[in-house]
């Protein structure tokens, strides 16, 4: 038996299909996590990563809040309310993390993080100029590492934890091109 391997470029390419036209305006909005505490996870996006809060929603009747981060400017999110929402909800690539009321005093309230069994969903990816600039800095914060730049057979990417435990890629789109 040969060695597994994935696709060739060709087999990719050949899987794929065109967009249709009626998909033109669609857009990658957002991925959602579940967090415990808000004031812990707010904290980390935003003074450890530079995320802006964008956007929070409260649901009361189903309590739960939601919390919209993004890399924007504050300058540009509308005053009025109704254009905030829909503004937040039309940016690229936002985080948006819920917040299920009362998980942040329930000491059996955790969440999945899709690294371990059973496997699944692995990690958000963050581009930053330097790795091991952001890394030191990351370092000097507590963040915890799943791994530094230096380990493991990937060198120069390394992956972080939010106060979740959710793994966040750290990279710099020119060195990764280096790798392949």
């Amino acid at each position: 038996m040969g060695e597994q391997v994935g696709l060739t470029n060709a087999e990719a390419k050949a899987c794929c299909s065109d967009p249709d036209p009626s998909t033109k305006d669609f857009l990658f909005q957002q991925t959602m996590y579940r967090i415990k505490d808000p004031r812990k996870s707010l904290d980390f996006y935003t003074r450890v990563l530079g995320m802006t809060l964008i956007q929070k929603l409260d649901f009361p009747s189903m309590k739960f809040s939601i919390y919209f981060m993004g890399f924007e400017n504050k300058a540009d999110i509308p005053a009025d309310p109704k254009e905030q929402v829909v503004w937040a909800l039309s940016r690229k690539a936002t985080l948006e993390l819920t917040h299920n009321w009362g998980t942040e005093s329930d000491p059996d309230a955790k969440y999945h993080n899709g690294n371990s069994d059973p496997r699944g969903y692995g990690h958000i990816g963050i581009m930053v100029p330097d790795v091991y600039q952001a890394c030191e800095r990351f370092e000097k914060l507590g963040v915890e590492f799943v791994k530094k730049p230096d380990d493991g057979k990937m060198k120069g990417i390394a992956f972080i934890k939010d106060p979740d435990g959710y793994w966040i890629e750290i990279f710099n789109a020119s060195k990764i091109s280096e790798m392949v």
